[in-house]
């Protein structure tokens, strides 16, 4: 594999599951990465100390995606270790449930700080180092399309809104030929979902194959859309859960 060589990758939410998977696929395929984590210093560094391991190059950045002066300074940060960038990942994500009647003023500033304007505010400090052939993906959620169960509102909400934000950011950024494109994970094994917990046979239920996705399945998808080959992939999403949503 080697269809991201020479490329420079920034991936928000890198210290653990979909994230991490991400980075070390990207890295097998021969892109520099920088690993972007808020609390998981520990994670990140083992996970760039691995791929360094391996022959690659990767640093970990602090980054609280709440917070817009930490989102620059870690996009900044990572234009400079890696000496531009030509991938930005918009992974970071939090999940807060509560039905309407439930969810709290709190929850839905948080929600969106960090999925809908995160996402946005990365976008904008990556765009000063990325030129043509450019590649911005983030990850969305079978969620945003529907919604199975009650109390998932506001972060189906909050992953919907990347949908337009996708198609409209895509209008404004192919005439410099940057892609913009989402990718909607379903359930996938992982700390935050793990195919073994109280409520995966529920989810196991939904899909058409009844079987939690790996994050490497995500991840290698991220890495087509980060490739060559996907120069026409613009303004739209790709649903990987086993069927869930058919």
């Amino acid at each position: 594999m080697s269809s991201l060589q020479g490329k420079r990758a920034f991936i928000t939410g890198a210290s653990r599951g979909i994230g991490a998977a991400i980075a070390r696929r990207f890295a097998a395929e021969g892109a520099a990465v920088a690993i972007g984590y808020e609390r998981s210093a520990d994670a990140a560094n083992a996970i760039a100390r691995e791929i360094e391991v391996a022959g690659g190059r990767a640093v970990a950045i602090q980054m609280n995606a709440a917070e817009p002066a930490s989102i620059k300074r870690a996009v900044d940060h990572a234009a400079s270790e890696l000496g531009g960038l030509d991938i930005l990942v918009n992974n970071a994500g939090i999940i807060s449930y509560g039905t309407v009647e439930e969810v709290t003023l709190e929850q839905i500033d948080v929600m969106l700080a960090v999925n809908v304007r995160g996402v946005i505010l990365a976008t904008q400090a990556a765009l000063p180092y990325m030129s043509e052939g450019g590649r911005v993906i983030s990850t969305g959620s079978n969620l945003a399309d529907r919604v199975p169960d009650a109390g998932k509102a506001l972060y189906s909400a909050s992953k919907a809104a990347l949908i337009a934000w996708t198609k409209g950011a895509a209008r404004d950024l192919g005439p410099r030929g940057i892609t913009v494109n989402l990718v909607h994970p379903g359930s996938t094994n992982t700390d935050m979902n793990p195919a073994d917990g109280p409520h995966a046979e529920a989810q196991r239920q939904r899909m058409a194959i009844k079987e939690y996705g790996r994050p490497e399945d995500v991840a290698a998808l991220f890495a087509f859309i980060a490739g060559d080959e996907a120069r026409s992939v613009n303004g739209t999403g790709f649903t990987v859960d086993g069927g869930a949503n058919a």
